[in-house]
């Protein structure tokens, strides 16, 4: 029945966006795409990168998902956790918790939870 997944959405607060787009197209090097016109009123930004599709939505009042997040596949996960602890940000390694699987956690500026995972 289901055939895939088309995007992840995560909220972020109202006048987030320059912040999202610093973090998801600068710190993740994700490609932000454009919302269709009738969308783009709510505000909020789109990023892809690979097969990856995140929906950055505004919702007020806003509260960060502190549990439920996306998972990202990344080909580098040690580069992106040097990248991210650069930009002051903490990853908490879950080695080991899934066989043949290395991860970590983070936060986004807005403090949803984010993982990073590397077979």
């Amino acid at each position: 029945m289901i055939l895939g997944l088309d995007h992840v959405q995560v909220a972020i607060p109202s006048g987030g966006e320059d912040d999202a787009r610093a973090f998801y197209g600068g710190l993740l090097a994700m490609t932000e795409v454009p919302k269709p016109p009738a969308l783009a009123v709510r505000g909020g930004c789109w990023f892809t990168s690979g097969s990856a599709v995140l929906h950055l939505g505004v919702e007020d009042p806003f509260a960060p998902a502190r549990k439920a997040h996306p998972a990202f596949l990344v080909a580098d996960l040690d580069g992106l956790r040097e990248r991210l602890e650069t930009d002051g940000r903490t990853c908490v390694p879950s080695d080991g918790e899934i066989e043949g699987v290395r991860r970590f956690h983070t936060t986004d500026p807005f403090g949803n939870r984010l993982e990073f995972q590397q077979a």
